[in-house]
């Protein structure tokens, strides 16, 4: 590679003007839609108070130890994380890191039509969806509601073609947010990450100030320790713990890429652990408020109960109902806007570190087929007009990928780190690389955490999970739908998306040669 192409790649790798900014960038991608409403959703469905031992202990056992790792892997090598595991173990790990990064943009592109839905909800709440009846061209909603429903609108509005520019919207703002780098994200991460802060304050402060939603609360904060028996309570807060963080998706190692290589990775992980916990807490707080006040059963979904769930509680206060919808689906949007920019960004600069190329060109590179395909997803053609599943074939698209992709492709990358970092390149190594600049010190235990433990956790669940994919009844997840001419999906989706990927990465590693300095 000539130099020259070397120095624009470095020159735009760019630097944090400050640790402020990484700590918000970095919180600001674990907050995500998953924060506000998936953790309400897993407490509710476990029991509240049950929910808690289980989230600690993934907590500190894996979700900290892994971003540690992920932090380290950035400031160690200086380099995104395909090709930092390029550095530390060879080709084995570059493959497995361009296997996260191809898994990583399926995950972009239907997130950012799911924020392009939010947008569209969002002008909705300013307009009738949260105050008139609605209707929508699926035997369920073909009458009027008798009252405002946003699973009717909600409806309604994605068998339109009017998301598909709401999906532009976003993808063209993701970029402009990532057009300099650094700069801009962290321009962008100082004013979006304390407004999530403020508008869920608000929230808590309305919903606490309702009828009855102080027992919302009690709920939430009542142990229940006969739940903790139960293991589908502890596979719940695993995954919780993991996908709430941004872990398994290389963004992170993206974002400490770009810090100084004496960067304090221990204390920087637990920052942006305890700002992610505690902005979850805050949202449970103010959902579970909604939740008891309106007498609501959240659905088990982040879609369904931030789309039709919470939508509908408000649609039920006594005042400001378009103003509360309005800020609602607003906090969707930046909480989830914040996770699409490292989303992206994580997939860039690894394209950037590989290719040696432009931002201009690398985020190019993304945002044409990211568009192709976030507009795929937001497909208004109706193939189920009974609602058995989806409804539309852009939804059934997304249901059926956010499965398998999102369910394995995390967990996965997170094992896989474990046994390459732990094994291959050694987990003491990583351990006093971390020590070297940090004031808290870990001890031998965190070897055996990121070599045996956290391993053999994430592997049962994986296990455990595709087995149970592959004996139910019924067929693949999305087999007993009704999808008229499109019954192929279910086998097809899952194959494009495991295929695609690792086609992806045996291209990038193998058919792109690299010039890398072994790390000393």
């Amino acid at each position: 590679m000539s130099n020259g192409s070397s120095q624009v790649a470095s020159a735009d790798r760019g630097a944090w003007k400050s640790k402020l900014g990484f700590i918000l960038a970095a919180s600001g991608s674990a907050i995500g839609l998953g924060n506000i409403v998936f953790f309400a959703s897993n407490a509710y469905q476990y029991g509240g108070g049950a929910f808690y031992l289980p989230y600690f202990v993934a907590l500190f056992v894996i979700g900290i130890p892994v971003m540690i790792m992920e932090f380290s892997l950035g400031t160690m090598t200086g380099q995104s994380f395909p090709m930092a595991l390029n550095r530390l173990v060879g080709k084995k790990g570059e493959v497995m890191g361009w296997f996260t990064m191809a898994s990583a943009l399926f995950i972009t592109m239907y997130y950012i039509t799911i924020l392009g839905w939010a947008l569209s909800m969002m002008f909705g709440a300013m307009g009738g969806l949260l105050t008139d009846p609605a209707v929508a061209p699926f035997t369920p909603f073909e009458t009027p509601s008798g009252g405002p429903s946003a699973t009717a609108y909600f409806f309604g509005l994605i068998a339109t073609w009017k998301p598909m520019l709401a999906v532009v919207t976003i993808w063209v703002l993701t970029v402009l947010i990532l057009w300099r780098g650094t700069s801009t994200i962290e321009a962008a991460v100082r004013v979006f990450v304390p407004l999530m802060w403020v508008f869920m304050i608000v929230l808590i402060v309305r919903g606490l100030t309702l009828d009855g939603g102080t027992d919302g609360v009690l709920y939430l904060f009542t142990p229940n320790l006969d739940g903790v028996s139960d293991i589908n309570v502890w596979q719940g807060a695993f995954a919780q713990m993991f996908f709430s963080l941004s872990l398994g998706l290389g963004t992170m190692t993206a974002y400490a890429s770009y810090l100084p290589k004496d960067a304090d990775q221990i204390n920087n992980s637990l920052l942006v652990s305890f700002l992610n916990c505690g902005f979850e807490y805050i949202a449970g707080v103010a959902i579970f408020a909604m939740l008891f006040v309106f007498a609501l059963n959240p659905a088990g979904s982040t879609l369904s109960l931030s789309f039709f769930v919470i939508p509908q509680g408000i649609a039920a206060f006594p005042v400001g109902v378009k103003l509360f919808g309005t800020l609602f689906f607003f906090l969707v949007v930046i909480a989830g806007l914040t996770s699409a920019v490292s989303l992206v960004e994580g997939f860039a600069a690894s394209i950037i570190d590989k290719l040696q190329i432009s931002r201009t060109t690398a985020l190019t590179m993304v945002l044409v087929p990211g568009i192709v395909g976030s507009l795929a997803f937001a497909l208004p053609q109706i193939i189920d007009p009974g609602l058995s599943g989806n409804g539309t074939l852009g939804l059934t698209l997304l249901d059926i990928l956010d499965h398998w992709a999102f369910r394995y492709a995390l967990i996965f990358s997170g094992f896989m780190q474990c046994i390459l970092i732990g094994w291959v390149f050694g987990a003491d190594r990583l351990r006093q690389a971390a020590n070297k600049y940090s004031k808290f010190h870990l001890g031998p235990w965190f070897n055996w955490l990121i070599k045996l433990v956290i391993p053999i956790m994430l592997g049962y669940v994986l296990v455990g999970t595709l087995i149970e994919d592959l004996t139910q009844d019924g067929g693949l997840y999305g087999s007993l739908y009704d999808l008229n001419a499109f019954e192929w999906l279910p086998t097809v989706i899952p194959l494009v998306w495991f295929v695609g990927s690792i086609a992806l990465a045996v291209y990038l590693t193998f058919g792109r040669p690299t010039e890398q300095a072994p790390v000393a």
